[in-house]
């Protein structure tokens, strides 16, 4: 093999890490887990396979050219900015897309990018060498091809190279994160968990927390090991005396390793239901996994439960530590409920209640789901020693999380209830029953609900079927997802006329824009990030 195919070799690298761009969003998307980022790529097979092969045809043609041409170095240095310059138009085709959740080059993004040149240049290398020995030049030429062709195969082979490194990055920096919290005995620390509710009860906490306390809440939905050591690392402060920490899970042991981190005295299940199934696979293994934190207190800790006549209840019955149990109801023997709910444009009333007191409450916040987030909030709140007052000041002050029952008043009359952040078949009934309180035309636009494994089409007919006797109008995002949708509404026998489909989200605002009127209620369930989109 000639030296004058190295620049072309050097080309197709930098070109193909170039066109990693959109393989590395589906991966940051994933939290760098590699089950979701062979789930995603098998989602959206034409988006991560198109941009290596259109680099592999570039080169192929390229090297027909300089077959027919000859080695020399004026078509060799054409060719080689040809292909790189293909990977730089894709880069800046991938770059110009229109995204949910923005692409954050951090420094372990960059890490993998020096790790994706090191393997490209190897695999080409290898191509290069082993195979020019046996096949000539010919033979080489249609195995480099392989490099960009396979682009999503070789950026999981870098990926799976780097992870080592990573590994050690993150014990170190959770390990610093540890020694932080274990200097700081004084400390009251709560760790929240659940299906759905968690961020929600946290907001809450937190808020309702700062009347007597200085607290140091997760922001956002920062409840991995890692978001968990960022915010300790950047964020606690001497003055802070309470530090409450979301805990995701999305496998078995996720809440073990963050009690490892937190080692919480106060733990909290907002609610437990078939979320993430697509991980989990069973209702048992989410049940299991999220009372991992329950089983990482210490004896004297203190556990905090919803009642919910099925999973939450069966595991209050059998903890042996101190317990409290929450409930909409009166009748279940809980230590806080609610009395005389009432829900609207206005937001929530009702009476909190304990079995010694009561206190009249409202808040900007919608639904019944709400109101029980607020009162396993305020149990945990009781247990620190503070009142009523201060807790129904706290309840005042609530503002909604963004995109979850976010009230949002529109010009011309409309009214736009948000929950457009990550549906569940128990928060999508939540939201269907507050647009039923609502006055007017009720609208509600949806992609549908994810991550539900095998039982998804079902949830997902089930909430057409549901949505038939909440909305007037329904305008469904994505043509194969919302399929079953579809289906359950025309079952209920909604007028087939009432539902519109369209490929995106644009398309549903562009869509409202049309058949919206003055007084309606539009309610935006779900809206699926870049990794589940069919746009």
């Amino acid at each position: 093999m000639s030296f004058l195919w190295w620049p072309l070799l050097l080309a197709s690298c930098v070109a193909a890490i170039l066109a990693t761009r959109g393989l590395l969003h589906l991966f940051q998307l994933e939290s760098y887990q590699f089950p979701g980022y062979v789930h995603t790529v098998r989602r959206n097979l034409k988006k991560s396979f198109m941009p290596g092969c259109c680099i592999a045809v570039v080169f192929a043609v390229c090297s027909l050219i300089l077959f027919a041409w000859g080695l020399n170095w004026v078509p060799v240095i054409l060719c080689t900015l040809l292909i790189a310059g293909t990977g730089w138009a894709i880069y800046g085709n991938l770059k110009m897309r229109r995204e949910k959740k923005r692409f954050v080059l951090t420094a372990r993004v960059k890490r993998l990018i020096g790790t994706e040149a090191v393997v490209f240049l190897l695999l080409g290398i290898l191509f290069l060498r082993l195979f020019g020995l046996f096949s000539g030049a010919h033979g080489t030429v249609f195995l480099m091809i392989l490099v960009p062709v396979f682009l999503p195969v070789w950026f999981a082979l870098a990926a799976l190279c780097a992870w080592p490194i990573e590994k050690g990055i993150s014990e170190m920096y959770f390990q610093d994160a540890k020694r932080m919290l274990d200097n700081r005995p004084d400390l009251i620390k709560i760790g929240i968990t659940g299906s759905y509710g968690k961020t929600s009860v946290k907001f809450i906490l937190g808020t309702i927390l700062q009347e007597k306390f200085q607290t140091l809440i997760t922001p956002s939905s920062f409840n991995t090991p890692m978001g968990l050591t960022k915010v300790i690392r950047s964020s606690l402060l001497p003055s802070h005396q309470v530090f409450v920490a979301e805990m995701g899970a999305r496998h078995v042991g996720d809440i073990r390793e963050l009690c490892r981190l937190v080692h919480p005295v106060y733990g909290a299940i907002s609610s437990i239901g078939p979320q993430h199934l697509d991980t989990f696979k069973t209702i048992e293994r989410i049940r299991d996994t999220k009372y991992e934190l329950m089983e990482a207190l210490p004896e004297n800790g203190c556990c905090f439960f919803v009642e919910d006549h099925g999973i939450e209840r069966t595991l209050y019955d059998r903890t042996k530590k101190e317990k409290w149990l929450v409930s909409l109801e009166p009748e279940v023997g809980a230590d806080v409920w609610a009395e005389n709910m009432k829900t609207g444009p206005f937001g929530s009333r009702f009476d909190l209640c304990t079995k010694g007191d009561r206190i009249q409450c409202e808040t900007r916040l919608l639904g019944r789901h709400n109101i029980q987030n607020i009162l396993l909030a305020t149990a945990i709140c009781l247990k620190l020693g503070m009142s009523l007052r201060q807790i129904s000041r706290g309840i005042v002050r609530l503002q909604p999380v963004e995109h979850r029952l976010q009230l949002i008043p529109k010009p011309g009359g409309i009214t736009i209830i948000d929950d457009a952040f990550n549906s569940n078949p128990h928060g999508a009934s939540a939201a269907l029953e507050v647009l039923r309180n609502f006055p007017g035309r009720r609208l509600i636009i949806t992609p549908g609900m994810v991550e539900l494994g095998e039982m998804e089409a079902v949830f997902n007919r089930s909430f057409g079927e549901e949505m038939a006797g909440s909305a007037d109008l329904c305008i469904l995002v994505g043509p194969k997802h919302t399929a079953p949708i579809r289906e359950g509404l025309v079952t209920k026998g909604f007028p087939e006329e009432k539902i519109y489909t369209v490929r995106s989200l644009q398309e549903a605002a562009a869509c409202l824009q049309k058949i919206e009127q003055s007084g309606d209620t539009v309610l935006f369930e779900n809206d699926l990030p870049d990794n589940y989109s069919e746009d």
